[in-house]
């Protein structure tokens, strides 16, 4: 079991959580989707989290070549960006059920960062933020991609239950 907290307060962001090998692919990203808010099921189900090692999200950048578009698995929105940018974002973020820390976390809605007709997009940036004002995790839950919510790296640490500590 791991708990993850805030590095800048220490807040616990969630309860106990069990470890999945990797992130869940979401078969087929329309299938499930909530009828009233349009987003699709969490890729990670709750009470777990799962470690990307992939680039994501915000920021993009211009692509090395341009990319001919794949069959997408449901995670791709934040990872490849309009035309030929690819995700410089965070790599290894905590994937985690939304609602496993929202309860804990409060939107961050400068600027453009909670764009979407059904939810935000997560395209801009982290939107959502500690009880203290650190901005620590981007939430994707917009009808047009996956519904994950992705903890910085270097902005929380886990804490296990075997005692050992992971983060800044």
């Amino acid at each position: 079991m791991t708990v993850f907290y805030c590095a800048k307060c220490g807040t616990a962001l969630t309860g106990d959580l069990v470890a999945l090998p990797v992130v869940p692919d979401v078969d087929d990203p329309d299938h499930g989707r909530d009828q009233k808010t349009g987003q699709a099921r969490s890729a990670v189900p709750r009470g777990h989290y799962a470690i990307d090692p992939g680039p994501w999200g915000a920021p993009f950048v211009a692509a090395a070549a341009p990319r001919r578009p794949a069959r997408s698995a449901g995670r791709e929105l934040l990872r490849t960006g309009a035309g030929a940018t690819v995700s410089a974002g965070w790599r290894d973020s905590v994937v985690v059920h939304p609602d496993d820390v929202l309860p804990r976390l409060e939107p961050f809605t400068l600027g453009d960062n909670w764009l979407g007709c059904c939810g935000p997009t997560g395209a801009r940036g982290p939107n959502l933020a500690c009880v203290c004002g650190s901005r620590l995790a981007t939430w994707a839950a917009d009808c047009l991609g996956p519904n994950e919510l992705h903890l910085d790296p270097v902005r929380v640490y886990a804490w296990h239950q075997d005692g050992s500590v992971e983060g800044p």
